[in-house]
């Protein structure tokens, strides 16, 4: 089973999708404006309704519900779980939640979506999969950049042959917010740092981005060779109020070969002086070549080598027209969309899923697989050879 056609909805009341939000930071805030816009852009089979929010400060959760419009509140996500009036539990709690929460809401038979990474290691990710198979649920992780309309472009651009043959793909993610030796301080995020929580450093956090975009557009990594380095040896995280070093990989850096005979290039790290979000890739194949940058999201390079000569040349194509992915549920070309669109995107397209029994990509499944290429990762930047990639 590849974890996309489901047994059945679960939904109680037809034409409502009553959600449960585990967590209510950053990407708690992302998901819960996604699912309150998305019905008002897209036409869905189904209405989603922010049933309970959950979090273990009952204050804060208190608060959120209120701001977002959450009927109610929990500090107990099993509670949650166990609810008859809840359909989807969506995990937007910190790593090290993900495994248990989403194995107990699937054995519930409730439909899942969850934060990226899957898990902390393949072996929560493993299970957190086949708890979703099994119970027949739907089921989807937040992979958000897939949905930016420049990108599902790119990957229109590729599906239909354009680019032909690929050679060469290469990214980052580039970040700078951890370069002082002082952190951490309190704040939201920095459970980030604690590898017992998080499972990995810029490995899991950022590439795992860039591992899926380059998977979804470029097919399956076959092998990896890597080298990662913690640069503050020492941190000591009172997040957690431990006093032991952490450990985590403050850089990461990778060459990959795909199956289909490409090369990559893959760098993250948080220690980029001037860069707080830096997201590009670059794919170039016999034909044709692409780029994309987050800082401009809305904006896909690109350059055809089958041009007119004296024409020939990189060309910028502003995707804002309504025959460009997602673009007609918005306003007139030429006006842009941002960062939170791409979850507005991702929810809309689970919503319409449902309709037809499916999970609509990227499932845990295809989750998995890019915890299986950051795991390879990690594990040449100890052995320091080639380390091949498992497949799900």
């Amino acid at each position: 089973m590849d974890g996309s056609n489901v047994k059945s909805r679960t939904v109680k009341n037809p034409g409502i999708l009553n959600i449960g939000l585990v967590g209510c930071g950053f990407m708690g805030r992302t998901h819960s404006n996604a699912f309150r816009q998305a019905p008002r852009f897209f036409d869905l089979p189904y209405q989603p309704v922010l049933k309970t929010v959950c979090a273990r400060n009952g204050e804060k959760a208190s608060a959120f519900a209120d701001q977002w419009g959450y009927e109610s509140f929990e500090t107990n996500w099993r509670k949650m779980v166990d609810a008859e009036d809840i359909d989807l539990i969506d995990i937007a709690s910190p790593n090290d939640t993900h495994a248990e929460v989403a194995v107990a809401a699937a054995q519930a038979g409730k439909m899942v979506m969850c934060e990226k990474p899957l898990g902390r290691h393949p072996g929560e990710s493993e299970a957190m999969v086949r708890a979703v198979e099994d119970a027949g649920v739907a089921n989807m992780v937040w992979y958000n950049y897939r949905r930016v309309p420049a990108v599902t472009m790119a990957k229109q651009l590729i599906d239909e042959g354009r680019l032909g043959r690929i050679f060469h793909y290469r990214t980052v993610f580039l970040q700078d917010w951890t370069i002082s030796a002082d952190l951490p301080q309190g704040g939201e995020g920095l459970w980030r740092l604690d590898a017992s929580v998080s499972g990995s450093g810029v490995t899991g956090d950022l590439l795992a981005h860039n591992i899926d975009t380059a998977m979804w557009l470029n097919g399956q990594i076959d092998e990896v060779t890597a080298t990662t380095e913690t640069f503050i040896k020492s941190r000591k995280h009172n997040v957690t109020g431990k006093e032991e070093p952490v450990y985590i990989d403050d850089a990461s850096l990778f060459l990959a070969r795909f199956t289909n005979g490409s090369l990559a290039t893959f760098e993250a790290t948080r220690y980029a002086r001037g860069h707080k979000a830096l997201y590009t890739f670059e794919i170039n194949g016999e034909r044709a070549s692409i780029k994309w940058d987050l800082h401009d999201l809305h904006r896909l390079e690109y350059f055809d080598h089958r041009d007119e000569g004296k024409l020939r040349g990189w060309r910028s194509i502003h995707v804002t027209d309504g025959d460009q992915p997602y673009m007609k549920h918005w306003w007139v070309p030429g006006l842009q969309i941002g960062y939170e669109h791409s979850f507005i995107h991702q929810a809309a397209d689970f919503l319409k899923a449902l309709a037809d029994n499916q999970s609509a990509p990227p499932t845990f499944r295809d989750a998995l697989r890019t915890d299986y290429v950051t795991d390879a990762v990690l594990k040449s930047a100890r052995s320091r050879q080639w380390e091949k990639a498992k497949t799900a």
